[in-house]
């Protein structure tokens, strides 16, 4: 039977130094090694490619808008920080940015579908998820027949469902709904194609669908009972139970030879 006698100190001491000094090496190497992987210029980002919705933004333009705010490269490049940069472009709702080895970036993009002005600035507009976005080029657009719809911040998607629902209601009149409005104290209003201002109040969308489709049904004969078609309808009020007031162009209440109330 052999015993192994335990290694003397310095024996020990050296081996432990060794197996250090070989760690240091290679973390040395690795860190070098990485050190010139990050700069080198063979791993710059080279190409991006840009696909998905480009209505409103080409390619090209939103290289060069995008391209100077990116830092470092393939490797370095914050992608959360480059998706940031390429949602800054006009019209753009969300960008999905993705590294392909070993210098290229895949940018999908989805562009805001515009389905209504929002308030009296040409350049906000609301997308069909009710979120209120700015626009450059407002003037360019080509939904220039989109609704209007004015109201307090953060209201747009209440908006947006109410004219969804609405401007039905007003087709047998052969209109539609220009602009509705929710004012502070909860009060809708809509504006026909026509100018017509219609007054609806407050109350449940139900309560307003049936006020207004009442007055839809009855507005023609009331309207025809003055010798004028419905595009002479100036305000209507249906806040009153039970029917509305209206207003026709070229019509008046007051008779002519009405004298005016003397002042007391």
């Amino acid at each position: 039977m052999t015993s192994t006698l335990p290694l003397p100190i310095d024996v020990r001491l050296m081996n432990a130094t060794t197996a250090l000094l070989v760690t240091g090496l290679v973390l040395a190497g690795v860190s070098a090694g990485l050190w010139w992987v990050l700069r080198n210029p063979a791993f710059a980002i080279r190409q991006i490619v840009v696909a998905g919705d480009t209505t409103h933004n080409s390619a090209a333009s939103l290289r060069a808008a995008v391209v100077p705010s990116l830092t470092g490269n393939f490797f370095t490049l914050d992608l959360s920080a480059a998706q940031v940069a390429f949602q800054s472009a006009p019209w753009v709702r969300q960008a999905v940015v993705q590294r392909e080895f070993p210098g290229r970036l895949n940018v999908r993009l989805q562009e805001h579908r515009a389905v209504a002005h929002w308030g009296e600035d040409d350049t906000r507009l609301v997308n069909s998820f009710g979120e209120v976005f700015d626009a450059a080029g407002g003037n360019d657009l080509d939904e220039r027949d989109m609704p209007v719809l004015v109201g307090p911040e953060g209201q747009a998607p209440r908006l947006i469902e109410m004219h969804r629902m609405l401007n039905p209601l007003v087709a047998p009149l052969d209109t539609h709904v220009a602009q509705l409005a929710l004012r502070p104290r909860g009060n809708w209003q809509v504006e026909l194609d026509s100018g017509a201002v219609v007054e609806l109040g407050h109350g449940t969308p139900q309560a307003l669908a049936a006020r207004l489709t009442q007055f839809v049904g009855t507005v023609k004969e009331v309207a025809a009972r003055h010798q004028r078609a419905v595009d002479a309808v100036e305000a209507a009020d249906l806040r009153h139970a039970g029917g509305y007031a209206l207003r026709l162009r070229g019509v008046t209440t007051v008779r002519p030879d009405a004298q005016p109330a003397a002042k007391r």
